[in-house]
């Protein structure tokens, strides 16, 4: 009995273990696909990534198939897995409805918010500024900044993030992440740069404040308001 349940133990600990390894080498081929260095339509050959890391073929595998989900990788019969190609203007449009539609719906939920969600907020509110004001000072000279541009990227999904996990569904926030990898396929279609800046600063300011004012209806509105200000602008950017 006792080598059984010792059999068994050994077993989840491999199953685990096995779990930690995919989620990995997820993550490194996940960085590689936002740092924009995997171009879309560039091949991924699962060989030439388990050497890079230094695995097996298996969880290179394992970790595409979960990237296909997310609609970040493409695979094609005979060929393997390519990055995505940029997203479409219908495509585009489909993705601010379930944007919006996803959002608003996690605020209303979250409303009214506790102190502790407004310190994150306001936390996240100051770290997006910030590394904000530092884009806006690099465009005014006319420098392309990629690494800082990234940054300023996931300052932004951080705050949105912050009302999504005080939402207290774990539904919505699973469905948010994967939004997340399609929203990175929207930013590598909108090639004009980071140009909407000071509105994003503003507007998380004032849906910061809206969740401040106790107001039940005030911070649906001021993210309804904010993500129809981004769609204008990033549709806008994409049809100009």
């Amino acid at each position: 009995m006792t080598a059984s349940r010792d059999g068994n133990l050994r077993g989840l600990d491999a199953t685990i273990e096995r779990r930690g390894l995919r989620d990995h080498v997820y993550e490194r081929i996940l960085q590689l696909l936002l740092s924009g260095e995997a171009v879309p339509g560039r091949r991924l050959s699962i060989d030439t990534i388990a050497r890079q890391l230094d695995v097996s073929q298996t969880p290179v595998r394992e970790a595409l198939v979960q990237l296909e989900r997310t609609g970040l990788v493409t695979r094609e019969a005979l060929r393997g897995y390519r990055v995505a190609p940029p997203l479409g203007l219908d495509q585009l449009r489909e993705l601010f409805d379930a944007r919006i539609m996803l959002e608003t719906h996690a605020t209303r939920l979250a409303t009214p918010a506790s102190p502790e969600m407004i310190d994150e907020l306001r936390a996240a509110e100051e770290e997006h500024r910030g590394i904000g004001k530092r884009v806006i000072e690099a465009l005014n000279a006319g420098a392309a900044d990629l690494e800082l541009t990234a940054a300023y990227f996931v300052a932004d999904a951080a705050f949105h993030r912050v009302v999504f996990d005080h939402c207290g569904n774990r539904y919505l926030t699973e469905m948010s992440e994967t939004l997340g990898a399609q929203l990175h396929r929207m930013r590598q279609s909108v090639r004009h740069g980071v140009t909407d800046v000071r509105e994003a600063i503003a507007e998380h300011e004032a849906l910061v404040d809206a969740f401040a004012t106790g107001d039940p209806d005030a911070p649906e509105r001021s993210m309804l308001h904010h993500l129809e200000q981004v769609r204008q602008r990033s549709l806008g950017l994409e049809q100009a």
